[in-house]
């Protein structure tokens, strides 16, 4: 039984508005606004990309993937976080951000450093 069902793609940028409708352009779809550093895509197929501020954001520097190379990061969407936290450490996550547990997603690396994010259903 898997652990958790996909959520979205979330890309770093310094401009989610423009972002956000360059892929609307392409891939068709609507955008949702939920505040000026956080907007998403639902894109045909049911595919959704978000697109979130970054502030300083620098683009990556392909294929150099020594030096500022985050491209993006995967959200979970679980029903308890809690249990999946238990269960992607067993797999070898690692915590990178998980101090508050009020709030409804935690974030963590893969076991080769590349960061996603359990959140709350």
């Amino acid at each position: 039984m898997p652990i958790a069902t996909y959520d979205l793609v979330a890309l770093d940028c310094p401009d989610p508005a423009t972002l956000s409708t360059f892929y609307a352009d392409v891939l068709g779809g609507e955008v949702e606004r939920s505040d000026d550093d956080w907007w998403v895509l639902s894109a045909p197929g049911g595919h959704r990309i978000a697109f979130q501020r970054v502030e300083g954001h620098r683009p990556p520097e392909w294929p150099n993937a020594g030096h500022n190379s985050q491209q993006l990061h995967l959200d979970f969407e679980v029903p308890d976080l809690d249990r999946a936290e238990e269960q992607v450490l067993a797999l070898g996550a690692k915590v990178l951000d998980a101090d508050d547990r009020q709030r409804s997603f935690r974030v963590y690396a893969d076991p080769a450093g590349h960061p996603f994010c359990l959140c709350r259903e």
